[in-house]
């Protein structure tokens, strides 16, 4: 049994909301108070635990939840925004051209879960580069890395007065990082300038927080996996078949570990200028777990 999910306090009128154990579809969220109005840094996946996180928020914060930056299109940081109706939704430009073409996945990857009545809603504020929102006086700056990552429209929010950093999916602790939908080249130069803002605390996307050393394991992931691509490539060897003969090593003990085939399949599209099959990295995903599901506990 995993932890229950809590509000932890980072700094004045500044929370995250952690939810163990960080699997598929379990993610942390930000909350900044403000006299004018609360900030969410992304939602939850599922409508039991929006409405838990809400219930959280109201007990800590002062003021209703105004604004959801959203740091980017995952269904798990996105669905939870149909239970704010009338909340502003802040995201980069691509996170709503993403929305409005939503890729469902086939019933058979996922172990059942209950999603209740959770959908995203479009943005209705966009950025191309960043945007810094200061209600009351507290400065909150969302910024895109200027390159595809862990997707093409991430963003990570950055409280310069206070030194934290909300990396959503750029940061994974104790998870596999998930490439399938950015750029592994592109995610290290992420990393780079996540880390040149000198962040005290940093918030993954998924897993405990923690400061700046969090982020080193994502960037020596990412470059193993670039390397074992240039390998199955030079071999003729399919992503799942190289997944299949690639030893993890020192990543082994990381969650989700059947990311490597969807992450191989974006490498490998990445080296040769394409891009992957998603459909068919989701399946060979699913068949490299045994033709079994993916645990999802959402």
């Amino acid at each position: 049994m995993t932890d229950a999910p809590r509000m932890q306090r980072l700094a004045d009128g500044v929370w995250a909301y952690v939810q163990p154990d960080g699997g598929w579809m379990i993610n942390n969220t930000g909350l900044v108070d403000d006299a004018g109005g609360a900030t969410s840094i992304d939602v939850a996946s599922t409508e039991a635990r929006t409405r838990a996180y809400l219930a959280a928020a109201a007990k800590v914060a002062s003021s209703p939840i105004r604004r959801v930056v959203l740091t980017h299109s995952h269904p798990d940081h996105c669905n939870g925004a149909s239970l704010l109706p009338d909340a502003e939704i802040i995201a980069h430009r691509r996170v709503a051209d993403d929305l409005r073409v939503p890729h469902r996945l086939a019933p058979h990857i996922f172990a059942p879960f209950v999603q209740g009545a959770a959908t995203p809603r479009l943005p209705t504020i966009v950025f191309d580069d960043h945007l810094t929102i200061a209600p009351e006086g507290r400065r909150i700056d969302a910024r895109h890395p200027g390159t595809p990552a862990h997707t093409t429209g991430d963003a990570y929010v950055w409280l310069p007065a206070e030194r934290v950093l909300f990396t959503g999916d750029l940061v994974f602790h104790g998870g596999t990082p998930f490439a399938l939908s950015g750029s592994p080249a592109g995610w290290l130069r992420a990393l780079e300038q996540m880390a040149s803002l000198q962040p005290e605390i940093v918030v993954p996307g998924h897993g405990p927080v923690g400061g700046p050393e969090l982020f080193a394991p994502v960037a020596e992931y990412l470059r193993f996996l670039i390397d074992a691509a240039a390998d199955a490539r030079s071999r003729g060897l399919s992503p799942l078949e190289a997944a299949r003969t690639l030893d993890l090593g020192r990543f082994s003990g990381l969650a989700e570990r059947e990311r490597i085939v969807g992450n191989l399949h974006r490498a490998m599209a990445e080296v040769e200028g394409g891009q992957p099959d998603i459909p068919s990295a989701w399946q060979d995903m699913y068949e490299y777990n045994g033709a079994q599901p993916l645990e999802c506990r959402a």
